[in-house]
């Protein structure tokens, strides 16, 4: 064998000629040389449509080619990814001339799940196999394990998903043989990545971003940036902000990128971005609300919070940020007693929007109830007017808020003839003229800190269900609780605040009533101070107190 061809790089590049692809370019070159001197244990941490999965296949043709006798397992998030992956690297070994030694023979595996090379001598173990990361696991026995994208926002998406892949991953380390070797590639889908996670078990981490980092970007990629475009930006500071990899995206197409996938889309899916540099940065905590079963006509008159472990529920599909959960009350005092009243915000889908999202807020004692939330499809149709209507009749609502920013009112008329012939109700219409999220925020952290905010646990199931027939990249977006817990300070902070924004609707309102009512308080408070007084002095005046109701109250 031409010693040449051992080194993965010159391999890499008779492959893309076979392929009639353009010669690997310098980032591809870069990962391939990382991925054959890497650690026994290694993460490629690559932007989106750079190639790695292909430069992968290659590899693992490489590694055959090098050594027919090893093991290959190939792991995905599903069965058929990593078929695909297996597929391709069968169709190289079988076209291209310098592998065609390779091709299994009759009496050998040759399927797409598994198959063998031909040189390689009898085993229970096929020379590659591929598996979701689900499969049976278990049996397996590899010299390479090849984790594709086992990362991916369908099993990633709640902490407990997240927990349950981190557990799967640690069976690796019981079917790799001796000396064997664990290769991850993937994109990080969440914050809380299990690529993070894989770091402090011992992985090495290399990331090649889509962009040359800015001076804070690269103080937070820290030592895992790769270091051919650490050297780059150090000696060129010029290039901070382009296309690490003009060759394929240009400048203008990571523009329109980040236009597509907004500002924090675009930081983890192509500058790999996950760390968190500031906690405070969210300041909605899921922790802080109160979870429970709520009755749509009477609530507890105190409800008590906690965040004992043993408060915590799990059942309930959490996509906050690491470390948070819910909890349900750790007391409910008192009677069950009716709601003070109870309040249905929506905000018209409009401009861009593709649903209606709406919102229903009780009150009582001061606590403030969340029994619905959601969003309906379209906006102006017959079908969702009516439908908000009727959840408005459901839950017996005395007052309708409508955010009125777009279409001067017209929402407001459309839907008003629906409440008249379903449920009669005052509607009023909401004008907003400040930041969205800051006024959001505003609103809610108070009540939150407080633990005044109780939500049905049907909520949370309702909303995390009902973005099931989006793609999983846009799924989260959409959920009430993922807007929750995301917001910041930032203009444009979310992609989709609607769900938020009427919560927030609907609880300002029961805050400004709460502040008339202590303003009240304080008023007849201070009128019952001055009638004690006014008795003190008649009597002192006269001898005697005056009659009941005859004192003039004061200007």
């Amino acid at each position: 064998m031409d010693e040449k061809i051992k080194d993965f790089r010159n391999f890499l590049y008779i492959c893309w000629k076979h392929l009639k692809l353009p010669r690997p370019s310098r980032i591809q070159y870069d990962i391939a040389n990382f991925i054959q001197s890497g650690d026994q244990r290694s993460i490629v941490e690559a932007f989106r449509g750079v190639g790695k999965s292909w430069i992968t296949s290659a590899y693992v043709c490489h590694q055959l080619l090098l050594n027919p006798q090893i093991n290959i397992l190939v792991v995905s998030a599903s069965k058929s990814r990593a078929d695909d992956f297996s597929t391709f690297t069968l169709r190289l070994i079988s076209e291209m001339p310098i592998l065609q030694h390779l091709a299994p023979s009759e009496s050998q595996r040759q399927s797409k799940i598994s198959f063998d090379v031909k040189p390689a001598r009898a085993s229970h173990q096929p020379s590659v196999k591929s598996l979701g990361i689900t499969g049976q696991l278990a049996g397996s026995r590899a010299d390479l394990i090849v984790a594709d994208d086992v990362e991916v926002p369908n099993n990633s998406m709640t902490q407990g998903m997240r927990d349950k892949l981190s557990e799967s991953v640690k069976e690796f380390e019981a079917i790799i043989k001796p000396k064997g070797r664990i290769l991850f590639l993937g994109t990080p889908q969440t914050e809380q990545s299990l690529y993070n996670a894989l770091t402090e078990r011992g992985y090495k981490l290399k990331i090649w971003t889509a962009r040359y980092p800015n001076e804070k970007q690269l103080k937070s990629l820290s030592n895992n940036l790769a270091e051919d475009i650490k050297d780059q930006i150090i000696e060129d500071k010029t290039l901070e902000g382009k296309s690490t990899d003009p060759e394929r995206f240009t400048d203008e197409d990571l523009a329109e990128r980040e236009a597509s996938y907004g500002r924090s889309g675009f930081a983890m899916q192509f500058m790999l971005d996950t760390r968190l540099s500031d906690m405070d940065k969210y300041p909605l905590k899921l922790s802080d609300l109160v979870i429970m079963s709520l009755n749509p006509e009477k609530a507890p008159e105190k409800v008590i919070w906690a965040s004992s472990p043993d408060l915590k529920i799990e059942d309930v599909p959490c996509v906050g940020l690491n470390g948070d959960a819910y909890y349900r009350p750790m007391q409910l005092q008192g009677d069950w007693v009716n709601y003070t009243g109870s309040v249905m915000a929506i905000d018209p889908s409009g401009r861009g929007k593709d649903e209606t999202a709406y919102c229903i807020v009780k009150m009582l004692n001061g606590q403030l109830f969340v029994t619905d939330a959601g969003g309906l499809k379209g906006g102006y149709d017959d079908k969702t007017l009516q439908k908000l209507a009727d959840i408005g009749k459901a839950e017996k609502v005395n007052l309708v808020l409508i955010e009125s920013n777009f279409g001067d009112g017209m929402f407001t008329k459309m839907i008003t003839p629906f409440f008249i012939k379903t449920h009669r109700v005052t509607i009023e219409e909401v004008r907003h003229s400040t930041q969205k999220e800051r006024r959001i925020i505003d609103t809610l952290e108070p009540v939150m800190n407080q633990h005044r905010l109780i939500v049905d646990q049907k909520v949370i199931h309702k909303d995390y269900n009902s973005t099931q027939d989006h793609t999983p990249e846009t799924a989260l977006k959409y959920q009430l609780f993922y807007q929750m817990s995301r917001i910041t300070t930032d203009r444009g902070a979310l992609a989709q605040d609607d769900r938020l924004d009427v919560l927030s609707m609907a609880v300002a309102y029961w805050v400004e009533q709460m502040a008339r009512d202590v303003d009240k308080a304080m008023k007849d408070r201070k009128e019952h101070l001055m009638k004690v007084e006014l008795d003190k002095f008649m009597e002192q005046a006269i001898g005697s107190k005056p009659l009941p109701n005859t004192w003039i109250k004061p200007f």
